[in-house]
């Protein structure tokens, strides 16, 4: 599916394609409804439903994904929160061995991401990725998050790349429209970014199930 000889620099998301979804989801929307719910003295099915009519109206901003945000919105301390079912935080099948064999290749890798500093920070303490990348790049920091052109704008400015020799690996299909509108030359989507749902539909992207399945040889 991918010949290494014609790729320079690889862009990986986190959540969803490194990291398996399933502890994002859980946090989202079980266990935040559920600490809402406790403190506003509602049931959780109130909770819930106020909470994903909030989540709903933020999407696709930089401020659905700001941990800081959240925490204000809601009166909760997110980071806590995550630390409280950080259990589940699990990388997925194969991607370690990708990682290192990449690397063995001399790609350069760039985790690029719209996680909040915060929550990265979390991550990184509970998995091995964090030594893995030449850079992390999160949205926050460009004050943009990566479905929109001006990410990539200024993504290309801080660590400029050959669009066409660069491979951009994500489970966001917006997010994958705007680095194809950009020009990146190539680009996978995530079949099962959650291992306890079903397989997404990724449209018109070539698409991966697992990172074994465009391991270098």
């Amino acid at each position: 599916m991918i010949d290494w000889s014609t790729l320079d620099t690889l862009l990986l998301d986190m959540d969803g394609t490194l990291l398996d979804l399933h502890y994002d989801n859980h946090f989202w929307l079980e266990h935040v409804p559920r600490r809402y719910a406790e403190q506003k003295g509602l049931s959780t099915e109130d909770a819930r439903a106020e909470l994903y009519a909030r989540y709903k109206k933020m999407e696709g901003t930089l401020d659905w994904y700001c941990v800081d945000y959240w925490s204000r919105e809601l009166g909760l301390d997110i980071p806590q929160l995550k630390e409280e079912v950080n259990h589940l935080i699990q990388v997925h099948p194969y991607v370690l061995d990708f990682l290192h064999a990449v690397r063995a290749l001399k790609k350069r890798v760039l985790l690029v991401t719209n996680a909040h500093g915060k929550a990265i920070e979390i991550k990184f303490r509970r998995t091995a990725l964090g030594n893995h990348f030449d850079h992390v790049v999160c949205s926050h920091d460009l004050r943009v998050p990566k479905e929109h052109a001006g990410f990539w704008r200024k993504l290309e400015a801080l660590h400029p790349f050959d669009k066409t020799r660069t491979l951009l690996v994500d489970d966001s299909l917006p997010v994958l429209r705007a680095a194809r509108d950009y020009g990146v030359g190539h680009l996978l989507a995530v079949r099962k970014p959650d291992t306890r749902m079903p397989e997404k539909d990724v449209g018109d992207f070539r698409a991966i199930s697992s990172f074994r399945e465009i391991m270098p040889t």
